[in-house]
């Protein structure tokens, strides 16, 4: 099927006739998690919530990884970034990073107090700039999910093989199935009874769908590997429906285009390579085993914490996560126990101008997609 057939508004709307016929078979309320930033901005910017069904509630999950990189890692990246009469620093990180919260202000404050803070757009910028300045000490923040990871394992590749030894990775990776299984085995009171879950495309054309089966192994839940265009998007949901009338859990692939079952091999040999698992924090999730990524002994010479100890240290004394001091719900917000509007500081105190929480700033963010696409701050408070 050409791509323009994923943006067709006659098959959208034929695909969302068959959602309401499962939904009304179903006879009650179901609520699904997109666990993926991305489908959270296809879903707002497409409208495609006004083509479902009441019954039928999607909540927004923990894949957006600006949201998800806890306070004390933040805080890392800033302390990084502060001048401390060593060589000179230079830190390089993706554009939605610069303006999150920290304890004291954000990576774009640390620039304005004379930090060198650079926005990149690929983490191989971080090679060019060392090979360019051998004087300076460069540091690439390393943030983001399966999906970023093998460009960075493959960056720190190349700075191995040149010997750049004035370039080292702060490494937040995140990997996504065990932030599912936590949040899936929490038995956190008041958290939303699920029914199933649209999975992320982009993560699982690197993973494949193997490490998802334990979804319906353990929880009964079905998934759905779905691409990020509205036909994609209604057609995941149309699947997971399908498995609920049908009273089976499995996980499919409804984006055959790009992921395969075994996902990309290569991708995963060079993960495999470069980096190790490690326990990492997740905002609104707390400390998850095996849900972060670090440098693999070979590459320990990268790792920035190692080299400037120091600012590892200043950032450990950081104390509680300040953008839930103000009143900032994104940790819910990330658990589904929360819709952006659902928070009183949203369109008010907390706007994309003033944002006091990531879930707001990211571009991936679910107050941000709500904010752009949902009217605005108008009418605060909880949809009905």
């Amino acid at each position: 099927m050409r791509l323009e057939s994923y943006r067709s508004a006659e098959l959208a709307r034929g695909i969302a006739r068959r959602i309401g016929e499962l939904a009304a078979r179903l006879d009650r309320p179901v609520a699904l998690m997109e666990v993926c930033g991305t489908h959270t901005v296809a879903l707002a910017r497409h409208g495609l919530k006004t083509l479902l069904p009441p019954t039928l509630r999607l909540l927004s999950g923990p894949g957006c990884p600006v949201c998800v990189t806890a306070q004390r890692d933040l805080d890392r990246a800033i302390a990084l970034a502060a001048p401390d009469g060593e060589r000179p620093r230079r830190l390089l990180t993706f554009g939605d990073m610069l303006r999150v919260p920290g304890s004291a202000g954000s990576l774009e404050t640390a620039r304005a107090r004379g930090a060198k803070v650079e926005i990149v757009y690929s983490p191989f910028a971080a090679v060019e700039a060392a090979r360019a300045a051998p004087e300076k000490e460069i540091v690439f923040l390393g943030v983001g999910f399966e999906t970023t990871a093998p460009a960075i394992a493959a960056m720190l590749q190349a700075a191995r093989a040149e010997k750049l030894a004035n370039l080292s990775v702060l490494p937040l990776l995140k990997v996504l199935p065990p932030a599912l299984r936590a949040l899936l085995a929490s038995g956190e009171a008041g958290a939303p009874r699920l029914d199933g879950l649209l999975l992320p495309g982009h993560v699982s054309a690197i993973i494949g769908a193997r490490p998802y089966e334990f979804l319906a192994r353990e929880f009964g839940l079905p998934g759905v590997i779905a691409g990020f265009e509205p036909v994609d998007i209604l057609d995941g949901i149309r699947l997971l429906l399908e498995q609920l009338v049908a009273r089976r859990a499995a996980i499919e692939i409804a984006y055959r285009r790009v992921v395969a079952p075994e996902g990309n091999p290569e991708a995963r040999r060079l993960l495999a390579e470069v980096f190790a698992p490690a326990d990492a924090e997740w905002r609104g999730l707390g400390l998850i085993p095996g849900s972060g990524l670090r440098l693999a002994p070979e590459y320990a010479a990268f790792d920035a914490d190692a080299r400037f100890p120091l600012a590892a240290a200043a950032a450990a004394a950081t104390g509680a996560d300040s953008s839930a001091r103000s009143g900032c719900r994104c940790g819910e917000i990330l658990r589904g126990r929360l819709e952006p509007r659902g928070c009183p500081l949203f369109g008010r105190a907390c706007t994309p101008e003033r944002p006091l929480g990531p879930c707001m700033v990211s571009s991936e963010g679910a107050c941000a997609a709500e904010f752009q696409y949902g009217g605005g701050g108008e009418g605060g408070g909880a949809r009905p």
